[in-house]
């Protein structure tokens, strides 16, 4: 079917005229338009006085307190990160209010991911929660903590979506889909801002890391990100996009390249898609060294060349490397940047401290400081946790345990571990360091008083030594159930954490198997970072609960999940593969010309591998059931030009107890002019169900929901079927279709 474009807009043709017609990322020109911040009083004011030096100063940040003090002596610092507590950090700022010349506050950063002083679940496992309130409540917390200990400024939330759970950051975001992280990204951004982020519990938030670092070749970090337009637009922009809508803050760089150009020298990704047909208005901060880095990409020859790359393409400061203060002066006397390019990059990082408030109100006050987890920081916490669980596995049932059991014994090196339960990005905070998280021993006393518990380790996390088996195996056959505590340190995700195989590490599988061996009955329970594959687990293990890394209440959540207080409902927001080798693996996948088939040796498919995942994207079991039924659809024409479609399905609790269920829509365009993935998820609702109610669930889709980027980065909604799916995963099979007209 030969199929053309009826609508070309909702970010369209890009207006800074980037794109050319062979689909090249280009360079933008000098006088190609982006969105400027809005003029403000102060600011021009302050320009007006500010000599290029100041200015220049302005594009600085630094990451330690000797640093910045040497800056500050000739006034040459805009801002400073990672040095936590109220003290050194209104030092800092008495310095710059009351001893520069322009007396113009620092900002103060910090990677405030998952918690500041109450570590929730890791990104990761609140994008199993397939609710948006987790991330805003996380963010609502972690900013009160933050911002009244000092921090005005959060490196959060990431949306990098992958599809690879090698790479180590898959920690730090929300999955494999666009739209989940989407709706989750957004939230986080509104929970750390609020209405107005000069409030004095609200943080000014970044976006990243722009863009596509979730493609990052073999899941190394760091590594080379080729994409086409049509996947960069599709895929990984989204987020972003509303984000940008949403009002963040700013936007923090990627440390790879696009298509052969370093993000921080990528003047199609930050100038014209961010600052020009997003009309982003905040500003753009390198990310680690980004700047300096362009020299070892092979873009840049030296510092001045990097300079002369990044700020022209939309990187307005310039984290720990010193390019722009060394060389700015001179790129300008060369011409090689403008006088107004740097006016900009300054403009727009004086609008963000304005809109802290940080002229008016630039101190912390010292007695307000956040050092330990509040009661009601703690219940947040362990309400998510609890929201972020996804049952695996129940066979038998096993789960949920009976609160009345006579003893437990937990097993396995992760059973007593604390700070491992934080995952990545956590203890930066004043107090997170000395606030350990609950134990699952721990919790599991708490939640079953009455029974005798016992502990033992089994082995560590990557060791080989398998003394310890014997012990574990004694423990496992004196009592009447065991929980066996396996996974990842914190250490094992999170930046720089790529692993090459994502088994159990160590000899953690053969202890479930020694476990399995004693014919008592178990549970397992996964403490990690990232997507691991378990074959053996699956067909071995009578039950798995997915508890990611949980944060400070981790062991309690745990036990609520385990003991029924809590029925999980959460859903897994990546693929499981079965083995490494099957990577990527994901359930938005476009079709092949020879779609796998058993029957049939010439598909796309393994030969030793059973196609598909271990476990779908969306999937999820609880301690009840339920029916999804009678989808209905509003119309079975859809137009092209503002039309919408009401899509509705009953869901039943067909159980005994009260339990969360997710139901999930996905689209599909079978016939178009670029090839569409199989599904695309346009729609979830979590609704809590007593035992055998019903309620009725609705969505909508508009021409946004049916329309994709093409490889000239133009905006299509053609016509023709879409194909409708609603269920409880990926692999739903209620399905309807409609007509785009």
């Amino acid at each position: 079917m030969n199929r053309r474009s009826l609508l070309a807009g909702v970010g369209g043709l890009l207006a800074a005229g980037g794109v050319v017609s062979s689909g090249v990322l280009a360079s933008p020109a000098a006088a190609d338009p982006v969105a400027r911040p809005e003029r403000n009083d102060r600011v021009e004011g302050l320009l007006k006085q500010m000599t290029l030096a100041e200015k220049l100063g302005q594009l600085q940040l630094l990451g330690n307190e000797t640093d910045a003090r040497t800056a500050l002596a000739t006034g040459q610092l805009g801002g400073v990160f990672s040095v936590v507590g109220a003290a050194k950090l209104n030092a800092l700022q008495r310095v710059a209010v009351e001893q520069t010349r322009l007396r113009i506050p620092l900002i103060f950063g910090l990677d405030v991911i998952h918690g500041y002083t109450t570590n929730f679940p890791i990104p990761l496992a609140q994008g199993s929660s397939f609710d948006p309130a987790v991330a805003g409540a996380d963010a609502s917390v972690s900013a009160k903590e933050a911002r009244r200990s000092g921090i005005h400024w959060t490196y959060a939330p990431m949306m990098d979506v992958t599809h690879e759970p090698r790479w180590g950051r898959i920690a730090e975001g929300y999955g494999e889909d666009p739209y989940l992280a989407t709706k989750l990204a957004v939230s986080k951004v509104r929970g750390y801002q609020g209405d107005d982020y000069s409030s004095p519990d609200r943080l000014a938030a970044c976006a990243k890391h722009f863009v596509a670092y979730g493609g990052a070749e073999g899941g190394r970090d760091y590594n080379t990100v080729d994409v086409s337009l049509q996947r960069l637009h599709n895929f990984y922009l989204p987020p972003f996009k509303a984000s940008v809508e949403a009002g963040v803050a700013t936007v923090m760089a990627s440390f790879n390249t696009i298509s052969g150009v370093p993000a921080h020298g990528n003047g199609y990704v930050l100038h014209d898609v961010l600052k020009g047909a997003y009309g982003f208005r905040g500003f753009v901060v390198s990310d680690y060294t980004g700047v300096e880095e362009l020299i070892l990409h092979g873009l840049a020859g030296d510092g001045a060349d990097a300079a002369a790359a990044a700020l022209p393409a939309g990187v307005d400061m310039e984290m720990v490397s010193t390019n722009y203060v060394r060389y700015g002066q001179q790129l300008l006397a060369q011409r090689r940047i403008t006088r107004d390019q740097i006016d900009d990059a300054v403009r727009r990082i004086l609008l963000v401290k304005v809109k802290l408030g940080l002229f008016e109100r630039p101190y912390a006050d010292e007695a307000g400081e956040v050092k330990a987890p509040s009661p009601a920081a703690l219940a947040a916490s362990r309400q998510a946790a609890g929201r972020c669980m996804v049952l695996l596995k129940n066979d038998g049932p096993v789960l949920p345990l009976a609160k009345t059991v006579g003893s437990v014994a937990v097993v396995g090196p992760l059973g007593t571990a604390t700070y491992d339960l934080n995952g990545t990005w956590s203890g930066l905070g004043t107090g997170a360091a000395t606030t350990p998280p609950v134990t699952v021993v721990d919790g599991i006393k708490a939640a079953a008083p009455g029974a005798t518990v016992t502990y033992a380790a089994g082995c560590t996390v990557e060791g080989t030594d398998t003394s310890g088996f014997a012990a574990a195996q004694q423990a496992a056959r004196a009592a009447d159930v065991t929980v066996v505590v396996v996974g990842e340190t914190a250490a094992m995700s999170g930046e720089a954490a790529a692993r090459s195989t994502i088994d159990l590490p160590g000899v953690q599988q053969q202890l479930v198997a020694a476990i399995k061996a004693t014919g008592k009955p178990f549970v397992v329970v996964l403490v990690n970072g990232r997507p691991l594959t378990i074959p053996y687990l699956h067909d071995n293990a009578p039950a798995i609960l997915e508890a990611w890394a949980p944060g400070v209440q981790g062991g309690h959540a745990v036990a609520d999940v385990l003991f029924g207080t809590v029925n999980p409902g959460g859903k897994l927001p990546v693929s499981f593969p079965r083995a490494v080798g099957q990577i990527p693996i994901y359930y938005n996948h476009e079709n092949t010309g020879r779609p796998a088939d058993p029957a049939n040796k010439y598909t796309s498919k393994y030969l030793d591998l059973e196609s598909g995942p271990l476990y779908e994207f969306g999937f999820g079991l609880s301690y009840t059931t339920f029916r999804v039924e009678g989808l209905r659809l509003s119309d079975t024409r859809l137009p092209a030009r503002g039309g919408r479609i009401q899509v509705s399905a009953k869901v039943t609790n067909t159980g005994t107890r009260a339990g969360d269920e997710v139901v999930q829509l996905y689209v599909r365009d079978p016939v178009a002019t670029i090839v569409q993935p199989v599904r695309r998820l346009r729609g979830f609702q979590r609704v809590t169900l007593a035992a055998g109610a019903s309620t009725t669930v609705s969505f909508t889709l508009t021409p946004d929901d049916v329309g994709f980027y093409d490889n000239a980065a133009r905006f299509r909604v053609e016509p023709g079927k879409i194909e409708v799916y609603v269920g409880t995963s990926s692999a739903a099979t209620l399905t309807s279709s409609f007509t785009v007209v």
